[in-house]
């Protein structure tokens, strides 16, 4: 149970603006083969899925607060505006993506971004780049 718990908090703070991965975790727990990976899956989903919902509020209330604290920097944030700007709220389906993702969901929550659109979409980009690495294991 606590590996679960620490695969959550790895997924979360991976999905926050913090340079953090948490594949290596889901890998290593997959490679044990102690825990189904439904259970690893719906934990490592859950935990990167509102860990972009925290930078979500943060571009939506505390923009400036975060820009100055450092946990976006001003050209990430700008590669992620432009980027949202260009292909909409369905980039969100990229959220998962390296460098750019964080970002892009600050970007949808300064945008104001409707929550079931943000969350249906994290969702799907979020829990389909974990069930592609589960799967993609021999």
């Amino acid at each position: 149970m606590s590996e679960i718990l620490g695969l959550f908090v790895s997924a979360f703070l991976a999905a926050t603006l913090l340079p953090l991965s948490s594949e290596a975790v889901l890998l290593a727990l997959l490679w044990q083969g102690e825990i189904p990976w439904p259970h690893l899956w719906g934990a490592a989903t859950l935990g990167n899925v509102l860990g972009s919902c925290l930078n979500g509020v943060l571009g939506r209330y505390c923009q400036d607060w975060s820009i100055q604290r450092g946990f976006v920097t001003q050209q990430r944030l700008e590669q992620a505006q432009e980027w949202f700007t260009r292909h909409g709220r369905w980039s969100l389906l990229l959220a998962w993506l390296p460098v750019v993702g964080d970002p892009l969901t600050f970007v949808a929550g300064m945008l104001r971004t409707p929550w079931p659109w943000f969350l249906s979409l994290v969702f799907l980009g979020k829990g389909g780049r974990y069930l592609f690495l589960i799967l993609a294991l021999p």
